[in-house]
């Protein structure tokens, strides 16, 4: 018996060590060039500014700027607020870089906001490794440049977690909440409900809840979240499956501490990678009513995001 049994068991063990030794490599997967900035300009037609964060320990994190089409020609990026649109922050998935959102950029300008976006580091120009802790560090000095330099209050940010963004975009909002500075709201599109279970359901034969090191808590994190929330899923999503959507939801408080229902949304037909393509008017709907929801909770601070 011992004899049958040892292969397998063999198998099992060095599938085990390999995945220890590149989990990150196989969980994070990023494009290593310099997106342009002209190029975007060109395919949105639109202004696009190009932006940098010190990250505090060494890297420089870069991304970009688009403003909402009325306010295109504001030339202190700091005037942004001055319009009281919201300024959307966007947190890509594990793969590619800030040059493969542009029509999501294009989508959050149509719709009036003002958008932020950068690559995480690692990713595109930006120097470093991956990791969890890192990529949750460097969210907070996002928003701190969001706040500190454009000079956007916390309730005016919503943050947008795209897949492994969600489990950026999470600790971060619930971070801002503990702090007193909540978000004008959370939008979570085809994310997980933790890297365990995302990297257990496609290693179902490995030990994958002993051995990750980046385990993205997400379900575990977003109790703690009081602003709004606006969950989006894909049916027919092969990489993360619609029921992690769906248990993530659950994990949220029924409403927000403004009294604001929490939503979730089912993307029809749509995977995880072309949610534009077979949902997009769905999702398009989806974040503008979300938008209009959370307006009132705002309205205190100056004219209507968007007005």
């Amino acid at each position: 018996m011992l004899r049958v049994l040892i292969w397998p068991l063999l198998g099992i063990g060095m599938g085990v060590l390999v995945l220890a030794g590149l989990q990150r490599s196989l969980m994070y997967f990023p494009m290593r060039e310099a997106p342009s900035a002209s190029r975007a300009t060109q395919v949105l037609q639109s202004r696009v500014e190009p932006v940098a964060v010190d990250a505090g320990d060494g890297p420089r994190l870069h991304g970009w700027l688009v403003p909402a089409a009325a306010a295109a020609k504001v030339d202190d990026p700091g005037a942004l607020l001055d319009d009281g649109r919201w300024l959307a922050i966007w947190f890509n998935g594990n793969a590619g870089h800030r040059g493969h959102r542009l029509a999501d950029l294009r989508l959050l300008r149509d719709l009036g906001c003002h958008a932020l976006i950068f690559d995480y580091r690692g990713y595109a120009e930006n120097e470093g490794s991956p990791s969890e802790q890192a990529f949750v560090a460097d969210a907070g000095r996002v928003v701190a440049y969001a706040t500190d330099v454009l000079r956007v209050q916390p309730e005016r940010i919503v943050l947008f977690g795209e897949s492994l963004g969600g489990g950026v975009a999470i600790p971060l909002a619930a971070e801002m909440c503990r702090r007193g500075a909540a978000p004008g709201g959370l939008v979570l599109r085809a994310s997980f409900s933790s890297m365990v279970d995302a990297a257990a359901w496609h290693y179902p034969f490995l030990p994958v809840r002993w051995v990750l090191i980046d385990r993205y808590d997400s379900v575990g994190r977003l109790p703690a979240v009081t602003c709004p929330i606006l969950v989006a899923h894909g049916d027919q999503d092969g990489i993360v499956p619609y029921a992690q959507g769906q248990r993530l939801f659950d994990a949220a408080a029924a409403n927000s501490a403004e009294g604001v229902p929490k939503r979730f949304v089912t993307l029809p037909g749509a995977g995880h990678n072309d949610i534009l393509d077979a949902a997009g008017q769905t999702w398009v709907e989806a974040v503008d009513g979300f938008l209009k929801s959370i307006r009132a909770t705002t309205d205190r601070h100056g004219p209507p995001p968007g007005g």
